[in-house]
């Protein structure tokens, strides 16, 4: 029994380390950080973390400045700049945009939140009202100019990562307003055409719509400053060689906003550009996240020993045998391993795009991204159960249904109890980058809810399929994992590692669609599907090896999964 436990303690260890390293890395200096709601203009709730350094108080009060992540991320996402900008001073509302986060939705909604945010931090008393600048990632750049147009005379400079003025989302760029703006735009930018009008992004500097705004008559030269910052009409260009999501994660990029706001505003503290400390709280996350994986696997595991779950064991483990279990072989294990892993991959950009145009957000389904991957799900759990005719019969575990659905509501409930402590006690969700398992409102449990049975119902089929092809006692360890991790997502890391490649070598994506906007946002999702699938594989090998089912595992793997895309992407409808 007290074997069982070492997983789940092992990860509650990574939890603590990984929290302590974050929370260290956020509050260094004597940072304080604070979780907040407001009421917007409208009466909606608005969601933000709020950074203010030791030096911001009402009697020396400190600039601010507004940071927002893009679309389908939240106000973590943007956690690089907020722990630099406030290390230099400045005091930082990392805002959640409407529907996203904990902001109230529907998503698109009162200028993405930009106005309220502009508004809650001006109106704070440690907050220089004269020094505030303007932050935004993507549809965070259209945020802040939201905000930006809606008090022209509320802010004194701003940085675009990855965004633009004008169509679809802002007002056109002049070269005076936006006041003093810096734009950061990577050479291997997924958005050129939406953002600039230009085929590729590495031709930023040919587009007549950022001539327009630098007031210019031919290219724009990088790192040059045009127009005079005492008049509002600085403007200057960067172009690191990076991607569109690489750009909230890079030392790079913080690094121009450092500088801009050094240049642009007043009253911060002077700190070389490359004195970044930020990363050590991605890497404190990271393994704040590895050490949820091994809680929930390992308190699966523990709970498995209680009497309660005695027809869910195997019998055979107490005697030291292992059951036998006939998989593919041959060319048989071939074809199987090759449709799924490919399939999948495969049967995406259709799948999005028939949720995008048939499946729109509702009452009933309030959220985009997560229709489009239901409409993946549901294809791919469709074509599993038609080909589950072909793989090796495995017996039958009868019995086993209401202790697999207990055990994994609880196991999951464990997993959801160590990440609302490490918010208490850290201020911290668990995430790398765009990865990120963060907690649920109230609302997004109650879309959960919605969302739960068809990805649970995909799991249960598609991890059925897996193991009657695949998994053995008899097996190596190292070798089942291996061979169930890939054959869940070597077709996407195909599919994304060739993606970029394409996109590192003609400077645009390959569009297999007709719709030339629709790849770029579905290619950044289909990232995260890389280690959410791998994650799954494992909890799935892990539990069909310690009950020779496949349902614990599944049940887990939708639960999980769908708490995760829940509460990480954007609500389009009122809920």
């Amino acid at each position: 029994m007290r074997g069982r436990w070492s997983l789940a303690i092992l990860g509650v260890i990574l939890i603590l380390a990984g929290g302590l390293l974050a929370h260290f890395t956020q509050t260094a200096g004597g940072i304080r950080i604070e979780d907040v709601r407001f009421k917007g203009a409208k009466g909606n709730t608005m969601s933000a973390l709020l950074y203010t350094p030791p030096s911001a108080t009402p009697q020396i009060p400190a600039p601010g400045i507004l940071a927002v992540h893009g679309y389908i991320n939240s106000r973590e996402t943007q956690d690089g700049f907020a722990i630099e900008f406030a290390r230099r001073g400045y005091v930082v509302l990392a805002l959640d945009q409407t529907g996203h986060g904990y902001s109230d939705p529907p998503a698109f909604a009162n200028g993405f939140g930009g106005p309220d945010g502009l508004a809650y931090l001006r109106s704070l008393e440690f907050v220089d009202k004269t020094n505030i600048g303007l932050e935004g990632h993507s549809m965070g750049g259209w945020t802040v100019l939201a905000a930006a147009t809606a008090a022209p005379n509320d802010y004194k400079s701003m940085v675009l990562e990855g965004s633009s003025t004008g169509k679809p989302f802002a007002a056109e760029g002049t070269p005076s307003w936006p006041r003093n703006v810096a734009l950061v735009f990577a050479k291997y930018e997924e958005f050129s055409t939406l953002m600039w009008g230009i085929d590729k992004a590495r031709d930023v500097t040919q587009s007549p719509k950022l001539w327009a705004m630098f007031g210019t008559q031919g290219p724009v030269e990088p790192g040059k400053v045009y127009g005079d910052v005492t008049q509002g009409t600085a403007r200057v260009l960067h172009t690191p060689a990076i991607t569109h999501p690489a750009e909230h994660i890079s030392h790079e990029a913080i690094g121009y906003s450092l500088d801009w706001f050094a240049k642009t505003l007043q009253g911060g503290t002077p700190r070389p550009v490359d004195d970044q400390i930020w990363f050590r709280k991605e890497i404190g996350t990271l393994v704040a996240l590895i050490g949820f994986v091994a809680l929930l696997i390992g308190a699966f595991d523990a709970l498995l020993e209680a009497p309660m779950y005695s027809r869910l064991r195997l019998p055979e483990i107490a005697d030291g045998t292992m059951p036998e279990h006939t998989a593919a072989s041959g060319r048989r294990w071939t074809a199987a391993f090759i449709l799924s892993a490919f399939i999948p991959a495969l049967t995406y950009y259709p799948a999005f795009a028939l949720g995008a145009t048939f499946v729109k957000p509702s009452a009933l389904l309030p959220q985009g991204i997560t229709n489009q991957i239901l409409v993946w799900a549901a294809t791919n759990g469709l074509i599993a159960l038609a080909l589950m005719r072909f793989a090796p019969k495995r017996a039958s575990r009868p019995g086993v249904v209401l202790q697999s659905v207990v055990i994994a509501i609880a196991s999951v409930a464990i997993g959801y109890a160590a990440l609302w402590l490490a918010d208490l006690a850290f201020k911290i969700d668990f995430r790398f980058w765009t990865v990120a398992v963060k907690l649920m409102s109230a609302k997004q449990f109650l879309i959960f809810l919605i969302y739960v049975v068809p990805f649970t119902a995909f799991f249960v089929i598609a991890l059925h399929v897996l193991h009657r092809n695949f998994s053995t006692m008899a097996a190596g360890r190292a070798a089942l994992y291996l061979t169930n991790i890939l054959a869940l997502t070597l077709g996407f890391i195909v599919l994304v590692g060739g993606q970029y490649a394409v996109l590192w070598l003609t400077g645009k994506l390959f569009n297999p669609l007709p719709d030339p906007g629709f790849v770029p946002l579905s290619t950044i999702v289909a990232i995260q599907f890389v280690p959410l699938l791998a994650i799954c594989a494992v909890i799935a090998t892990f539990t069909w090896r310690r009950t020779g089912s496949s349902l614990p595992g599944a049940l887990i793997c939708g639960l999980f999964v769908t708490w995760y895309v829940v509460a990480g992407t954007a609500t389009q409808a009122a809920v």
